[in-house]
């Protein structure tokens, strides 16, 4: 499951809980250890503990129980302004009352550097979000992805070696966002710092990091870098959280090596890649993604279970078709295919067979 901390991680969290009553632990016994230069995003839904793990790493939270490392040394009683870490929120917190300048010279007054050490370092980091220009402004003179530049500028602006980031943003429009997604991977990478980025847009995760941690209630599902998370989901949490994805339940009939036989509950049977499952009758959710769901007979291996299907729905988004079908008595079954010149448009109600390869559909905990 997650990393134990080692002697040489950069960021580590060791048997860390945190319960705000005494009573509920919001972050259950946290392993994690995270190497310098990293780009590690925590996941998850609203209340699996991911920012609360954000601001112990930060310091406005204290950990209940467990150690919280920086760069070997325990950070746990070290106030937040010492630890010398970068913050970037949601809501950008600049101060309205000063300039862009005045707003990127606070962090380094309060760190006590000369002053013309401050303006070198207030113009390399204006330079590197495209800001060069915007010094003299106020906050409210910019719009709402300037201001996110000039909040990540800051947090860049005294050189620090970790940046945090709380669902930066999450208040841009798709298109200012996507943009933004590259531009700070590139410049996290470019620079060699380290971030631990919070967020719970799961493509965003997913372009953006080199390793992701899923969460739910309190406790890291999964930790593994996005291609992988997407692939090889570990259980049922985790392919239902990340991406689009079926699911079909149903009971082991065989485990042979790295294949089993589920019959499903519509009586179906299917092959499947036993994840976490072990012997037979147990219940099973399997997980196949849409992609890689075939129609056509061409590209499925030999001997390998198909199942009959009706068209529900058939749905044109530019580069893809998307299809809802109904496949062992579920409405909800979708498969993609990718918009080519021999591809067929399916029309509702025409009967159809699909399968899969083997690998591709994995049976998870029920």
């Amino acid at each position: 499951m997650a990393d134990t901390a080692n002697e040489s991680s950069f960021v580590a969290f060791e048997r860390v809980q945190k319960s705000y009553d005494g009573e509920n632990l919001v972050v259950k016994d946290l392993n994690l250890a995270m190497p310098k230069g990293e780009f590690l995003t925590m996941l998850g839904p609203s209340g699996s503990g991911k920012t609360t793990c954000l601001m112990m790493l930060a310091g406005f939270e204290t950990a209940t129980h467990g150690e919280i490392k920086l760069d070997g040394r325990p950070i746990n009683n070290i106030p937040p302004h010492k630890r010398g870490i970068g913050m970037v929120f949601q809501n950008y917190a600049l101060f309205p009352h000063m300039t862009v300048a005045e707003n990127l010279a606070f962090p380094l007054e309060v760190r006590k550097i000369g002053k013309s050490d401050r303006e070198k370092k207030i113009t390399r980091a204006l330079d590197m979000v495209e800001m060069g220009n915007f010094g003299g402004r106020r906050p409210a003179q910019l719009s709402g992805g300037q201001q996110q530049r000039i909040a990540l500028a800051r947090a860049l602006v005294f050189e620090p070696e970790l940046v945090l980031m709380d669902e930066p943003l999450g208040a841009l429009d798709k298109q200012l966002r996507e943009t933004l997604q590259f531009e700070i991977t590139n410049l996290a990478h470019r620079l060699g710092i380290t971030v631990v980025y919070v967020t719970h847009d799961q493509t965003e995760a997913l372009t953006m990091s080199d390793r992701v941690a899923v969460f739910d209630d309190g406790r890291i599902q999964q930790l593994a870098p996005p291609d992988q998370l997407y692939e090889s989901p570990e259980n049922s949490f985790v392919a239902q959280f990340i991406g689009e994805n079926n699911t079909l339940e149903g009971v082991i009939k065989e485990v042979k090596g790295d294949t089993c036989i589920v019959q499903l509950d519509s009586g179906d049977v299917i092959d499947a890649k036993p994840v976490n499952v072990s012997k037979a009758g147990e219940r099973t959710k399997v997980s196949i993604r849409p992609e890689r769901v075939e129609y056509n007979k061409d590209r499925l291996q030999e001997g390998a279970h198909t199942l009959k299907a009706e068209v529900m729905e058939f749905i044109y988004m530019g580069d893809i078709f998307r299809t809802r079908l109904k496949v062992a008595g579920k409405e909800d079954f979708v498969m993609k295919t990718r918009n080519a010149p021999d591809q067929v448009r399916l029309t509702p109600g025409s009967q159809i067979e699909i399968g899969w390869l083997p690998d591709d559909c994995r049976a998870l905990d029920a």
